[in-house]
């Protein structure tokens, strides 16, 4: 009988990145579930329902193709170039990125800035960022609205939901 051997032929580095994505997304599915399961408890079974459904496939495209190859920090720095493809290919077909939206946040569907909220608020726990700061300051610069915006009121809400709020 012959027995079939598969070698894993990843690097450390490639085994650090795919344990840094991994850890990522687990904590976007995580937000994405509390979130969801607010939205359930209030009635909107639906939508929390396809909210935690996106929080399984967040950022699937960053496990292969260019993605995988480019969009690390090693790139970034060594190759700048491929990393901005990479980058920008990441941007462009994960909605729940405003670079992926004709009209930027202000025409982004309600689950995918939820999702982005969810997103938003992993990588405010991952670098240890204020995400209120994030949503209030650089955001609102990067993606151009202000906090009297309705884009700005809905990001505001669903942090509302999904953060514990604190003691008094």
């Amino acid at each position: 009988p012959h027995i079939l051997v598969f070698m894993v032929t990843t690097t450390m580095s490639d085994a650090k990145r795919l344990e840094g994505i991994l850890r990522h997304v687990n904590n976007v599915q995580d937000n994405c579930l509390r979130l969801g399961e607010t939205f359930i408890e209030k009635g909107d079974e639906e939508f929390g329902r396809l909210l935690i459904v996106n929080g399984r496939i967040h950022d699937k495209s960053k496990f292969e193709g260019i993605e995988w190859e480019y969009f690390h920090a090693d790139v970034k720095e060594e190759k700048p170039e491929l990393f901005k493809a990479a980058w920008l290919q990441h941007v462009k077909t994960n909605r729940h990125h405003p670079e992926c939206w004709r009209g930027g946040i202000k025409s982004m569907d309600d689950l995918y800035v939820a999702e982005m909220v969810c997103d938003w608020y992993a990588r405010s726990m991952e670098l240890g960022d204020n995400i209120w700061d994030w949503a209030k300051e650089s955001a609102a610069e990067r993606y151009n609205y202000s906090t009297n915006s309705a884009i700005y009121k809905q990001i505001k809400s669903y942090l509302d939901l999904l953060l514990v709020p604190a003691f008094k």
